[in-house]
């Protein structure tokens, strides 16, 4: 029975952090958290696949990244978009970390929304992510200890106040998915847990009480992508300043 995340025996508790030589594949990476995991990862050692909709944004974050960093962009919820990125990673031999960050938020009250508006924000925030994993599971499989961390949302552990019911609905799957493919695939090796961030500064949410800084998701998602965590699979870490604590 193969371990899921096994480290390095007799690594030390930096070595445990790093990154190096791995690939990593973050998903709607041009701006906000996104831009941000491939930051840290990339800084942790690792080679990152970057993918969103605007290639200028993906473009200055290679730049400014240096080597190690490679953009593809295109829209997640297209099917042969998806097929790229796995094809691009096959050629590389190997995906280590799959960060399925890409999402959008639905803005109105249920009964004033299209039908489109709902399936748009389900094929952007589940649906790429169910096929995102499909396609790249041979790698995921094959890598000595990968990891795939679903960044959920707080909202897909408790209800909002606002009127974000497909969004809501897709994080809480979202969460669902992380235990059911991190119940199939533990015993190949493969670990699958999920961040579920609070109000965090991004141009998705509107911020209340204290304004958590970008950095402050950088050590769960650190945690979650290396060795750190390499006894922890099917869980979601709540990154929310305390807010569903109460």
């Amino acid at each position: 029975m193969s371990q899921i995340g096994a480290a390095v025996p007799g690594a030390g508790v930096a070595a445990r952090w790093r990154l190096d030589d791995r690939v990593a594949l973050v998903t709607g990476a041009s701006a906000g958290l996104g831009a941000r995991f491939a930051r840290v990862l990339h800084e942790a050692g690792a080679h990152v696949l970057v993918t969103a909709r605007r290639a200028d944004l993906l473009d200055q974050l290679a730049r400014e990244c240096g080597e190690r960093i490679e953009a593809l962009p295109g829209d997640i919820t297209d099917a042969s978009h998806r097929q790229a990125l796995a094809g691009r990673l096959a050629s590389r031999g190997r995906l280590d970390v799959l960060v399925n960050n890409a999402g959008i938020c639905d803005d109105g009250l249920l009964e004033q929304q299209s039908l489109e508006e709902l399936r748009g924000v389900i094929e952007v925030n589940l649906i790429s992510v169910l096929d995102i994993c499909r396609l790249t599971a041979p790698l995921l499989l094959a890598a000595p200890a990968a990891s795939v961390i679903n960044v959920a949302s707080m909202y897909g552990i408790v209800a909002s106040r606002g009127p974000m019911a497909a969004y809501n609905a897709s994080k809480g799957a979202l969460v669902q998915l992380t235990r059911q493919l991190a119940a199939q695939w533990g015993e190949r090796g493969v670990r699958v847990n999920a961040l579920a961030p609070g109000y965090f500064p991004t141009e998705l949410t509107t911020l209340l009480a204290r304004i958590p800084a970008l950095e402050e998701i950088d050590g769960p998602l650190l945690f979650l992508a290396t060795a750190a965590s390499s006894y922890m699979t099917g869980q979601v870490l709540v990154i929310d300043g305390g807010w569903t604590a109460v």
